[in-house]
């Protein structure tokens, strides 16, 4: 009880979490007497991990798109292909907030970038005010479940580290995403062109010229994703495979081709992916070394029993897993979500009958929700921040949005083929 408390102060007095997760795991191995040096173990043993190659490569061919003018360029392709629909403008947002997350790793940053072009473009449209806040908000987290998220890279880590019996690919990982994630967007679109028969909206009429001219524009960035999917997919490319060619694709394109990244502007962009790739990678592999401490003193397995004592229905443990998620994702980022929650949740859903890939999809999708939702959601504070509203207007704002991805969620969670289908298939 003690060291729970102890704990409970350095993270009051915002200690980092890596050395929280560390001291922890230095006081188990001590107190059951095994050799500290178990840990230098671990850590070495995540260094070792190949598939491990691919979040820096991902994340910094991310931060390379972000440097670009890449986004603007994707609002044009997506406004001239979409922009005519009833709510195209609000659809647009959708799609490209959803894919620049998913190719940057960032939901914030994505508030951020594109917000600066969609907000305004809205506005002027004639869209409700409320409904811009809402859908650029919710939507900055929606990519959380497409390739290359770094999210689903690490959930395969971690769970490739620990024995469930069940092998967690992560190009099975990729693939499960896309159905889920879809749905998500197109629930949202559904409600967007809705929303959009109430208000005077000035709409653009189809245009080929205008649609070949976004095209022409975009000729070097729009086969990226295909690429990577496709090769992975099929499998052509392995993970770490396909993060290779995304760095060195953005490298040419962006640095060599369109010269929108200036050659000596290459080191800070590495240094700041690196960064975050850095604290990422330690708070991984001092909690991989905290899980084996789980995992020698039967935690995991008597956290199981537990549950399973008061839970006999596996439909139940799913809705309490999805309430406790939900408020997991507002109050820690995904990656120490992932880090810390995973190894104690896993295995008590292996034990339950649920798919590892299956409940991968399940948290993330939980996670790209929890970012708006209210009181503490990340992505409110940084959109109240970058559209200078109060953080009280954001949360009314987001709440049709949130009850939206609450029902998607409830649909992934309860009907699996919607995320292994896919997955099925290709293994065929």
């Amino acid at each position: 009880m003690t060291v729970v408390v102890i704990l409970a102060v350095l993270v009051v007095l915002g200690v980092p979490l890596f050395a929280i997760i560390a001291t922890s795991a230095l006081y188990g191995f001590s107190s059951i007497d095994i050799d500290l040096s178990v840990i230098a173990i671990e850590i070495y043993r995540i260094a070792d991990t190949p598939v491990l190659l691919a979040i820096p490569l991902f994340t910094l061919a991310g931060y390379i798109l972000g440097e670009s003018k890449a986004s603007e360029r994707l609002v044009r392709v997506t406004d001239a292909m979409l922009g005519w629909f009833p709510g195209g403008l609000a659809i647009v947002s959708l799609f490209a907030c959803a894919f620049f997350t998913a190719l940057t790793g960032a939901s914030g940053a994505t508030i951020i970038a594109l917000g600066a072009i969609l907000y305004p473009a809205m506005k002027q449209a004639g869209y409700a005010e409320k409904f811009n806040l809402g859908l650029i908000t919710s939507s900055g987290s929606l990519g959380l479940l497409f390739p290359p998220s770094i999210a689903l890279i690490l959930y395969g880590v971690i769970a490739q580290q620990m024995d469930i019996g069940e092998n967690v690919a992560i190009d099975d990982l990729f693939i499960a995403g896309l159905l889920p994630g879809l749905f998500m967007l197109v629930l949202l679109t559904a409600w967007s062109m809705y929303k959009s028969t109430g208000m005077h909206i000035q709409r653009a009429e189809f245009n080929w010229h205008r649609l070949v001219s976004a095209l022409r524009e975009s000729i070097w960035e729009l086969p990226m994703p295909f690429v990577l999917v496709g090769g992975i997919y099929t499998g052509y490319f392995a993970i770490s495979e396909a993060a290779a060619v995304a760095v060195l694709y953005v490298l040419i394109v962006e640095v060599v081709i369109l010269r929108e990244v200036p050659l000596k502007k290459l080191p800070e962009i590495m240094r700041d992916s690196m960064v975050l790739v850095g604290g990422v990678l330690i708070i991984l592999a001092v909690s991989l070394a905290s899980t084996n401490y789980l995992i020698d003193t039967e935690v995991p397995t008597r956290l199981f029993e537990f549950v399973k004592e008061h839970i006999d229905s596996k439909l139940t443990f799913l809705i309490l897993l999805n309430i406790f998620l939900l408020m997991l994702g507002m109050i820690l980022d995904v990656f120490s979500a992932l880090v810390i929650m995973v190894p104690l949740i896993l295995p008590m859903a292996v034990g339950y009958g649920i798919n590892p890939i299956h409940l991968g999809i399940i948290f993330l999708a939980n996670m790209q929700i929890g970012y708006f939702t209210p009181p503490v959601g990340m992505n409110l504070f940084i959109a109240s921040y970058r559209f200078r509203k109060p953080v009280t207007e954001l949360y009314a704002s987001t709440i049709p949005f949130m009850f939206i991805l609450m029902a998607a969620v409830l649909v992934i969670t309860y009907w699996p083929e919607l995320t292994l289908y896919l997955v099925e298939n290709r293994a065929k």
